[in-house]
């Protein structure tokens, strides 16, 4: 059985040359629409997610990008339909908690730290003006995902250069067939 992929971008959403919009472009993934990309409320975020799973007919895959991945850890600790998530990539969470994002993501913080209930691979970077590497770190080990240092790249978005980020999307394809293999699809 195949999985569909839901992309899941972080505040303002992701532009035309993020690689999240080039997957969508690309590939066909789904796009997890908000209704305020500005000012993002966490609870309305999360019932966006609820219904997108729900309205799915097969598993699905998140491909979170910052803001997003919080979304994902938030999700999971309180939706019932988690079993329908095959896996989560999670790239460049960022940090509602730091003195300078809190009053603009007041509702997300603090930041859901339960171990997710499907296999995850978190990419952070070492120069991301969003999240230290140590706290990018201590949310992978906190949501039980398996966490990939980046290097130097920045928040991981267009700005850092990736284009079609090639990688990024094999690391996916990995995460998809780790998990379809251990379900005998």
């Amino acid at each position: 059985m195949h999985a569909q992929v839901l992309l899941l971008p972080g505040w303002q959403n992701s532009g035309p040359d993020h690689w999240q919009s080039r997957w969508e472009a690309r590939y066909g993934y789904t796009r997890v629409q908000q209704h305020d990309w500005m000012r993002p409320l966490r609870g309305d975020w999360m019932a966006q997610l609820e219904e997108a799973v729900l309205g799915l007919s097969q598993p699905c895959v998140l491909v979170a990008h910052s803001l997003g991945c919080l979304l994902v850890a938030s999700w999971a600790a309180h939706s019932r339909n988690t079993a329908k998530v095959r896996g989560a990539l999670l790239v460049a969470p960022g940090d509602a908690e730091r003195e300078a994002l809190r009053p603009l993501l007041a509702s997300w913080a603090p930041v859901t730290m339960q171990t997710l209930p499907f296999p995850s691979v978190l990419f952070a970077s070492q120069n991301d003006p969003f999240c230290s590497f140590a706290r990018a770190s201590a949310m992978a080990a906190a949501w039980g995902a398996r966490c990939i240092d980046y290097g130097m790249t920045g928040h991981i978005n267009a700005d850092s250069g990736l284009g079609d980020w090639p990688e990024g999307h094999a690391s996916l394809t990995q995460l998809l067939q780790t998990k379809d293999d251990s379900h005998g699809d």
